[in-house]
């Protein structure tokens, strides 16, 4: 039988009005979320009428005072320099599609609790009520003085790229787009590692990604940035090239830079021969293309939960196995990226979020897997304490090396 979703916010633990059985009678996760995953907490006492006048009025007008006068010290005095906006329109929650804002916010509340745990960053969901490139840029813009980074998180493509875009130009605080730039750092990490494993350089594979969305698309260009031998990406109607007449103005741009190949058809066609496989578009690969791909080739089936190709398939024909699941070797987790990119980016006031800056990232994260390096082990666990520390470092001297950090 089919429970009523109850009052989360209820003292009760049945529905008051039908007598329902709360949702947690049946399913943990939501026991888990009732009444939300996070609060806000003082950092100073407020014991008496001393602690009061300092923290509020009258001591606090002199630190507005001092604010309005050298606008920088907001950084010093407030919690701004150490606080990210997760924003979201809604319409690419996870694998479940466009949800709307209400329905994401316990994402954005996952997403925030993710910041504090493994980057000591403070977060703040923001689900918005408007999905217009315009409108969501506008309202971005006036929230932004009460932050010190944006990270923009499950808006669909191609949106989500005009959206960053347009925010980088009008902001001068980090905006980061985690669905494509987290996925991506870790991606090439973990490349970076199994090809160190099989004894090979990264400019000498050629790599087919399954999917271009937003993804796929920054994995590509990362890729290309980090030197890769050849990189192909493809859609629902096969490889994308340039002498294709119906694409996206976005994949008219990656079609100018990748695929050198010149290869045409299906994904199965592409894999022909491959190095890599980097699946981040749902669906299923033919075991009989994954067969056809290079000996000792890479397999990185990152669909959640159902993997483009089954580990089980994928270790008959591949050197290494990774996946977007935690129940198997090799995760690709953007929890090892974001927090340590935001927590470096802040430490220095960095102005934006650079692509060296990324490239370090994912340096810095593949460094820590170290000599423990195995196929079973090209990247390391989210919850290793080497990793926030590593990436934060890595992506502080490189907004330094840059010229995008304010300290």
């Amino acid at each position: 039988m089919a429970a009523e979703i109850v009052n989360p916010r209820s003292d009760s633990n049945t529905d008051q009005d039908t007598g329902a059985e709360p949702l947690e009678s049946f399913d943990p996760a939501f026991a888990l979320h009732r009444g939300g995953k996070m609060a806000v907490q003082a950092t100073v006492p407020v014991r008496d009428k001393d602690d009061l006048s300092l923290a509020y009025t009258p001591g606090v007008a002199r630190v507005c005072t001092a604010i309005a006068e050298q606008p920088e010290l907001v950084n010093d005095y407030t919690w701004k320099s150490n606080v990210v906006a997760v924003v979201t329109d809604g319409t690419a929650v996870l694998g479940l599609g466009d949800i709307g804002p209400q329905a994401s916010l316990p994402v954005m509340e996952g997403k925030a609790i993710l910041f504090k745990q493994f980057g000591g960053v403070d977060a703040v969901p923001i689900a918005l009520d408007c999905t217009g490139v315009d409108e969501i840029v506008e309202t971005v813009v006036r929230l932004a003085p009460s932050f010190g980074g944006v990270n923009l998180e499950d808006i669909s493509a191609p949106r989500c790229f005009e959206i960053e875009k347009q925010l980088q130009e009008r902001l001068d605080i980090p905006v980061f787009h985690d669905d494509q730039h987290g996925t991506a750092v870790v991606t090439l990490a973990a490349l970076r590692n199994a090809a160190k494993l099989s004894g090979r350089e990264i400019g000498d594979l050629r790599a087919v990604i399954s999917g271009a969305g937003a993804a796929g698309v920054a994995i590509a260009k990362m890729l290309i940035g980090a030197g890769i031998g050849d990189v192909a990406l493809t859609d629902r109607k096969g490889v994308i090239s340039a002498d294709r007449g119906d694409l996206t103005p976005v994949k008219r741009e990656v079609a100018g830079f990748t695929n050198k190949a010149g290869i045409t058809g299906t994904l199965e066609d592409a894999l022909a021969g491959a190095d890599v496989f980097i699946g981040v578009s749902g669906g299923t690969v033919p075991e009989a293309a994954v067969a056809s791909m290079a000996e000792g080739a890479f397999v990185f089936a990152m669909a959640n939960p159902n993997p483009e190709v089954h580990p089980d398939v994928a270790h008959k024909y591949a050197a290494v196995v990774a996946t977007g699941r935690s129940d198997f070797p090799n995760q690709i987790n953007n929890v090892l990226a974001f927090p340590g990119i935001f927590a470096g980016a802040l430490q220095v006031r960095a102005t934006r979020i650079t692509e060296g800056m990324k490239i370090a990232a994912a340096e810095a994260l593949a460094a820590v897997v170290g000599d423990d390096l195995a196929a079973d082990y090209v990247i390391p666990s989210p919850f290793d304490e080497r990793v926030a520390p590593a990436v934060t470092a890595a992506v502080a001297a490189a907004a330094r090396a840059e010229g995008v950090a304010r300290l």
